[in-house]
């Protein structure tokens, strides 16, 4: 049984992972933004949150309370290449400047602690067509991007100069229940306002690799104690290219069964959006894990979700 601080552990991945880790056995505590009632933490594992800042002051709360921590995983920072365009400043200081707190305090208060950073494929920017491995050189070219790498230059920093371990994993395409952005909920809300088409941006060709947060919530288990000082990264993806088009008629087939949607695309791509995002998993492959929610399935458990909750969620 861990010790685990978790920031950013009232997100979306956040919820998942803390039930995951709670349900192993591990004593959870977390920070970061917004309220959490006590019953409901409770009742997810957390067994204590802080709505506030990753800080000093607010790591040191917790430390007083459960003492160093055998882990942190760092989910922290910011949520989507979206919201980064539209604030980048914000962006910046959520992802960047938070890891440098967390960075600081690990040195100078749990130096023997084993830190998960989570970043982004969105670090190895465009211009990719086949799979992408670890080794392949970041050019983020959205601000999303390029927060995430230097979060992760960061770390590197810190493990080399100060012997951290720590422990990289670029997430690529997660969705699941409970997600309320993005291209799943975005389309599952306009098929329930009743509109006759689906409408799209993009061509709807562009290929992502698609994960369920059940299975990453278990990859990120297996990368907790692969920290070390040399700072490895890992690739958390199935492998499997996925076109937004695949997504969207399977989408417009669990939420209509037996009805042909209509689904268009615009052609015009969202800034900061490459065309293809494919993980060459063969690293994260040789822990041993393997995904068991195929993307058609975890779509259906999606819509099922939405169709129970989303009504009530959107209000």
């Amino acid at each position: 049984m861990a010790v685990i601080f978790i920031t950013g552990a009232n997100g979306f991945i956040g919820r998942h992972l803390v039930k995951k880790l709670a349900i192993s056995g591990h004593k959870i505590f977390g920070m970061g933004h917004g309220p959490w009632a006590e019953v409901d933490a409770l009742k997810m594992g957390m067994k204590h949150w802080i709505n506030g800042e990753i800080d000093s002051a607010n790591l040191n709360q917790l430390k007083r309370l459960a003492g160093a921590p055998d882990y942190v995983i760092h989910l922290a920072g910011g949520s989507s290449v979206g919201a980064a365009i539209s604030n980048p400043g914000e962006d910046f200081f959520r992802t960047v400047a938070t890891s440098s707190n967390l960075l600081n305090w690990i040195r100078g208060e749990a130096p023997e602690t084993q830190l998960l950073a989570v970043s982004s494929a969105a670090i190895y920017g465009g211009g990719h067509e086949g799979l992408i491995n670890e080794d392949v050189p970041p050019k983020p070219f959205s601000p999303y991007g390029v927060h995430k790498w230097l979060m992760e230059e960061l770390c590197r920093s810190y493990a080399e100069n100060y012997g951290l371990r720590i422990v990289i994993a670029r997430l690529f395409s997660v969705y699941g229940i409970g997600l309320k952005k993005q291209l799943l909920w975005d389309s599952c809300s306009r098929l329930a306002s009743g509109l006759p088409a689906l409408d799209l941006g993009g061509t709807g060709f562009e290929r992502r690799d698609w994960t369920d947060v059940h299975d990453v919530s278990r990859a990120l288990e297996l990368l907790m104690p692969q920290a070390e000082s040399n700072m490895p990264i890992y690739n958390v993806g199935t492998g499997k290219g996925i076109t937004v088009r695949e997504i969207a008629i399977a989408l417009t087939q669990a939420y209509y069964p037996g009805i042909a949607t209509p689904i268009t695309f615009s052609g015009q791509s969202r800034p900061g959006d490459p065309f293809s995002l494919v993980a060459d998993s063969s690293l994260f492959n040789k822990l041993g894990f393997t995904w068991n929610i195929n993307w058609q399935d975890g779509i259906n458990d999606y819509v099922t979700w939405f169709k129970q909750w989303g009504a009530t969620v959107r209000q």
